[in-house]
C-alpha cells in the first residue's frame, strides 16, 4: 500500500495537475478553434440541464458552506439568474458570431473589411465565495458562448459547493473543455500564474492587484470585477418609505455579502431618525426573527464575522452611533449572524469609513446640499455601483454626469446584476472589463480585424518614388 502524500507533495501534485489540465485544454482548443453556434448552444444546454437537475443539492451545499444561506436567495439570485443568462446567450450567440462589416476608406478601395469574433482559447475563472454559483457559472456561460474552454478556481470558503460543482460539471463536460479546481493558499496563487488566454476574477481590490500582477508575468489579459464602497444618494424630494423598502431588499439580501450592495447612504440633513424608523419597519416585516430564520443568511466564516464585529466596535469606541435592529431581541451568539446595523456620526479615523463593509451594516451620512455628497463620492475610489433616488430624471442624469461608477442605478439597487443584456463591471479601483450580455461575449473573444483586397491594387498610385504628379493630387485630395 502506498504511503499518503505529505502536504507539500499533495500541493505540488495538485499544481502539476492544473498545468496538465491547462495543456490538455489548449491542445483540445487547437483542434477546434472556432466551434459552431450549434456546438456552443449544445454546451450551454448541457450546463442548463445539470443546474436544473441538481438545484436542490446546489442550494443545500451553498447553505452548508455559509452555516445558513437562504435557499430562496440561492434559487432566485443565483440559479434563476444563471438559467436566464444561458437562455439569453443561446438566443443571440449565432448572430454575434457573424462577421461584422466595416467601412473602407476611399484611398484603400476596392477592398472589403470585417471584424470576426473568435474564441480566445482557455479562460481562467477565479470565483469568490459570496455567490459561488453565479460568479463561477456566470463567467463560464460567457466563456462557452464565446467558444472558449475554461478552468474555474473555486474559493476555499466554498469547499462543499466547490466539490459538488467539480463532480456535477465533470459528469457533463470532458476535462479538456471545463475543469474545476478546488483548494486555497498555494493552489490559488499557482492558478493565477498559469498562462491562460484570459483571466476573470471577482473579489476585492487588494486581491485583484495580486491577480493582475501574477497575470502580467505571462501578459494574460484580465477582467477584474472588484468591490468597494457603493454609495447611495437620496434627494430631499424622495419618499423615505420607498427608499427604505428598496434598501432593505438590496442591503440585507445575503446579509449584505454582495459586491454591489449599498455601503453608505447620504440623506438630507435631519432625516436620519425617520429613515431608521422606516428601515426598522421593513426589516421587521422581512425578518421578524433572525436566529432561527432560514431566510436571514449567516456570515460566511469566523474570520469575516470577527472582521465585521471588530469594525463595528471600533467605530462605536471612536464616537459613532451604532443602532442594531433585532426584531425579536434574540441572542445571536453561535450563529455567525449579525443583526442589521446602522452606523452614523462617522469620521475618517474609523475603519468602516474606508473598508468595504460586505455585511449587514449600513453607514449613514447627512448633507446640507447634494453637492457635498457628490464631492465626497468623487474624492473616494470609483465604486462598482452608485445609486441615486429621485424621480426627476433631469436631476438624476446630472448626478450621473458628475460621477463615475461601474453602474449607475436610479431608484433601484443590486438588481442590475441579474439583467441579461446589461454589462457588469467596474472602473478604476472597482475593476476593468465587462461581462454579461454582448459585452461578455466580446470580452471573452478576440475581435479579429480582417481586410481583403481583390486583384486591382489602387494603392499603386502612391508608391515611391515620391514627388510625381499623381501623388501630389492624391495628397491634395486626402490632406485638406
Amino acid at each position: 500500500m502506498n504511503a499518503p502524500l505529505s502536504f507539500d507533495a499533495a500541493v505540488s501534485a495538485k499544481i502539476q495537475r492544473m498545468n496538465d489540465v491547462l495543456n490538455l485544454q489548449k491542445n483540445a482548443y487547437a483542434k477546434n478553434p472556432m466551434p459552431s453556434a450549434k456546438e456552443r448552444i449544445e454546451r450551454l444546454a448541457r450546463l442548463r440541464q445539470v443546474l436544473l437537475k441538481q438545484q436542490d443539492a446546489i442550494a443545500s451545499a451553498i447553505s452548508d458552506d455559509f452555516g445558513n444561506r437562504s435557499i430562496h436567495e440561492t434559487m432566485l439570485g443565483e440559479l434563476a439568474t444563471c438559467l436566464a443568462h444561458i437562455a439569453y446567450y443561446s438566443r443571440h450567440v449565432g448572430r454575434w458570431m457573424k462577421p461584422c462589416r466595416r467601412h473602407i476608406g476611399l484611398l484603400h478601395q476596392p477592398a472589403k473589411a470585417w471584424v470576426q469574433y473568435q474564441p480566445l482559447g482557455v479562460v481562467g475563472i477565479i470565483a469568490p465565495w459570496n455567490y459561488p454559483l453565479l460568479l463561477s457559472v456566470g463567467p463560464l456561460i460567457c466563456a462557452l458562448a464565446a467558444g472558449n474552454h475554461a478552468m474555474i478556481k473555486m474559493s476555499s470558503s466554498s469547499s462543499r459547493f466547490g466539490a459538488l460543482l467539480e463532480r456535477l460539471l465533470g459528469e457533463v463536460f470532458p476535462t479538456e473543455l471545463v475543469a474545476i479546481v478546488n483548494g486555497g493558499g498555494p493552489i490559488s496563487d499557482a492558478f493565477g500564474h498559469l498562462p491562460f488566454d484570459q483571466i476573470t476574477f471577482t473579489g476585492s481590490p487588494s486581491v485583484g492587484k495580486t491577480v493582475m500582477q501574477a497575470a502580467a508575468q505571462n501578459l494574460v489579459p484580465v477582467l477584474l470585477e472588484l468591490g468597494g464602497k457603493s454609495p447611495v444618494i437620496v434627494h430631499p424630494s424622495m419618499s423615505l418609505e420607498t427608499v427604505a423598502e428598496r434598501l432593505t431588499f438590496g442591503k440585507f439580501w445575503n446579509a449584505g455579502q454582495t459586491c454591489v450592495a449599498p455601503d453608505y447612504v447620504f440623506l438630507p440633513r435631519g432625516k436620519t431618525a425617520e429613515f431608521l424608523s422606516r428601515m426598522q419597519a421593513f426589516i421587521c416585516k422581512s425578518y421578524p426573527t433572525l436566529r432561527n430564520n432560514a431566510d436571514y443568511t449567516s456570515i460566511i466564516n469566523d474570520s469575516q464575522y470577527q472582521r465585521l464585529k471588530n469594525s463595528i466596535e471600533e467605530a462605536r469606541a471612536k464616537g459613532a452611533i451604532v443602532q442594531e435592529i433585532n426584531p425579536a431581541n434574540e441572542d445571536l451568539s453561535g450563529t455567525r449572524k449579525i443583526a442589521p446595523t446602522f452606523i452614523s456620526h462617522i469620521n475618517d479615523d474609523m475603519t468602516v469609513a474606508h473598508q468595504e463593509l460586505f455585511g449587514p451594516v449600513l453607514l449613514i451620512h447627512e448633507y446640507d446640499h447634494i453637492d457635498e455628497a457628490v464631492a465626497y463620492i468623487n474624492s473616494r475610489p470609483r465604486p462598482l455601483a452608485l445609486y441615486y433616488f429621485d424621480y426627476d430624471m433631469q436631476r438624476a442624469k446630472e448626478i450621473g454626469r458628475r460621477t463615475h461608477s461601474g453602474h449607475f442605478g436610479i431608484n433601484a439597487v443590486v438588481t442590475h446584476f441579474a439583467q441579461d443584456d446589461l454589462a457588469v463591471g467596474g472602473v478604476g479601483n472597482s475593476g476593468m472589463g465587462r461581462y454579461h450580455g454582448f459585452e461578455g461575449f466580446v470580452t471573452m473573444s478576440n475581435a479579429r480585424s480582417v481586410m481583403s483586397k481583390p486583384r486591382l491594387y489602387a494603392l499603386r498610385v502612391i508608391l515611391p518614388p515620391f514627388g510625381r504628379i499623381r501623388q501630389k493630387i492624391v495628397l491634395k485630395f486626402m490632406i485638406r
